[in-house]
């Protein structure tokens, strides 16, 4: 694939996208499919060399995520908050590749597929000789999650961060909050966690297309003051 190939969108169950991703010594093949009525992203982590990888939400359409694994050797499925949409193929993909459940012990009640490790800020889930960051992002649940990759992409800056926000942050905003309370606490998590990141820095959401901090940053006074 070209670097003007990635565009970050996917068609609802529509063919995946794919993206190299230079890691230090790892090179990491990002896949980005749609799974679910609920056009809910998947994301399949892969350090090429090693041939072990992680799932960031398994959302729906277990046997899509599975043939997309593959030969893969998955050691982990990272949900990043438990509502429905986010897991209901955690299950049967955990059964087919043996990889442990992780995610935040907030949301635990929400999952119906126990955690084998829970993880919190600054948590870090390997595979082969990859690293991800884990960032705890409160507000659209109390247990949300980013999982942030640093490393080169095709077409991206040298330095460019990863960040896999869940339902944390999308292109025009925070994720969708019940109260006040809520909405503060989404805010505070994406200037504290988030906003401390490069402008380079990619956003893979859950839901939808792609963006970048940058092009985000200057409207969160904004989203601020609508309240949403």
């Amino acid at each position: 694939m070209q670097a003007s190939d990635y565009t970050g969108h996917v068609e609802p169950r529509g063919a995946p996208l794919h993206r190299s991703i230079e890691h230090g010594a790892a090179i990491v093949t990002m896949t980005k499919l749609s799974v679910g009525p609920m056009d809910n992203n998947c994301y399949v982590l892969t350090d090429s060399d090693a041939g072990t990888g992680i799932v960031i939400d398994a959302a729906n359409d277990a046997e899509r995520i599975i043939g997309v694994v593959g030969d893969v050797r998955i050691t982990a499925i990272v949900t990043t908050h438990g509502h429905q949409d986010h897991w209901q193929a955690l299950a049967e993909v955990a059964r087919a590749t043996g990889a442990a459940v992780v995610h935040h012990s907030a949301d635990a009640a929400r999952i119906p597929v126990a955690a084998d490790r829970t993880v919190d800020q600054w948590d870090t889930v390997n595979f082969g000789t990859a690293t991800v960051e884990i960032r705890h992002t409160p507000g659209h649940t109390d247990g949300s999650i980013c999982v942030v990759l640093s490393g080169a992409a095709e077409g991206t800056p040298p330095a460019t961060t990863h960040v896999f926000t869940g339902d944390t942050l999308f292109p025009g905003g925070p994720g969708r909050t019940q109260d006040a309370t809520q909405f503060e606490l989404i805010m505070r998590s994406l200037r504290e966690r988030l906003f401390v990141l490069p402008d380079d820095t990619w956003v893979y959401p859950g839901h939808g297309d792609d963006t970048t901090l940058g092009h985000e940053r200057g409207e969160l006074d904004r989203w601020q003051a609508r309240g949403w």
